[in-house]
């Protein structure tokens, strides 16, 4: 029944911010970001000023990172960014099914940068021994990635939670929004990647 509703109800052209509610709610998310990105670039300068001089570690960024794995989780997240993309445009056509289809195509490839992430640090514990105590340079890693894994993985159950309220509520000036804050959460969390992949994986490969 409520997707019935959804797909005759009238929706004005930006239903994310046609109510002031909807508008409020980018206010909050903006003072949320803002907080986030404070957060990370504390974890980025920690690693960095932790990770100047690596000649006294036993196993470093070029004995550790396999860089196809961290292609295939970077491809991942990133082609994640475009369905959420592909999903908000649905939304905004009021096509709950194309909607929800493309947000459970953005969930899947986040668990699946997830479990990649996860495999990878497995990896690292077992058969390099490198764990979260090695040294300074595996504890601001493991925090920086385990952070942003951490995000990636809230990221997921958020937009399945919205997912289940459109099921009942449908799409309309009070979900839009709800909607497309997260997508630009989601959006968030792979600008950080795109940072971690350059400033963590390529420049440790190289320098």
């Amino acid at each position: 029944m409520a997707q019935g509703h959804s797909t005759t109800q009238t929706l004005p052209p930006h239903p994310e911010r046609a109510t002031l509610e909807g508008r409020n709610k980018f206010l909050g998310f903006w003072f949320f970001l803002g907080g986030e990105t404070v957060l990370f670039a504390c974890l980025f300068g920690t690693y960095l000023g932790l990770t100047r001089d690596l000649s006294n570690v036993e196993v470093g960024p070029k004995d550790l990172f396999e860089l196809p794995t961290i292609f295939a989780a970077t491809m991942a997240l990133l082609i994640s960014s475009l369905t959420s993309v592909l999903a908000i445009m649905q939304m905004k056509n009021n096509n709950m099914r194309g909607m929800q289809l493309w947000f459970w195509v953005t969930i899947l490839l986040g668990w699946v940068f997830v479990a990649l992430e996860v495999t990878e640090f497995y990896t690292y514990v077992t058969h390099h021994h490198f764990t979260y105590d090695s040294n300074a340079f595996a504890s601001a890693f493991y925090t920086l990635l385990g952070f942003h894994g951490g995000h990636v993985f809230f990221g997921t159950l958020w937009i399945l939670t919205l997912i289940l309220q459109t099921l009942k509520k449908g799409i309309n000036t009070v979900t839009a929004p709800k909607l497309y804050v997260a997508s630009l959460y989601w959006h968030f969390v792979d600008v950080v990647w795109v940072f971690i992949f350059t400033v963590v994986y390529l420049m440790g490969k190289v320098g």
